[in-house]
């Protein structure tokens, strides 16, 4: 018995198959941040429209699907664990010696 697992079988559990609770309350909420900066700072020039759609154009850019990973916000989230908590891999392959027992087992505590 060999059973066959679609590779899109995660996106069923998706919203709209891309999106998450999560990344549609976050781009809700940056629109909904920029609609009261709209109608709050009036946008006389370019640079005071810009700074109105900035918190609606970040979160958009951070709920944007991209390959091999589920949004821009997780790959964001990735690089900044890799690049600040580097993690002590310990490596044991067939001829192993236990030298680095005690201390991963204290790693493990």
């Amino acid at each position: 018995m060999q059973f066959l697992i679609p590779a899109n079988s995660k996106k069923s559990m998706l919203i709209f198959g891309a999106f998450t609770t999560f990344d549609l309350i976050l781009f809700a909420s940056g629109l909904g941040v920029s609609i009261i900066m709209l109608l709050i700072i009036a946008p006389n020039s370019f640079a005071t429209a810009v700074i109105d759609l900035l918190p609606g154009l970040i979160c958009g850019f951070l709920v944007l699907p991209i390959p091999n990973y589920h949004n821009c916000m997780v790959i964001l989230v990735e690089m900044y664990k890799f690049f600040t908590s580097r993690q002590k891999f310990i490596w044991k392959g067939w001829c192993v010696k236990d030298e680095f027992k005690e201390e991963s087992e204290q790693v493990h505590k």
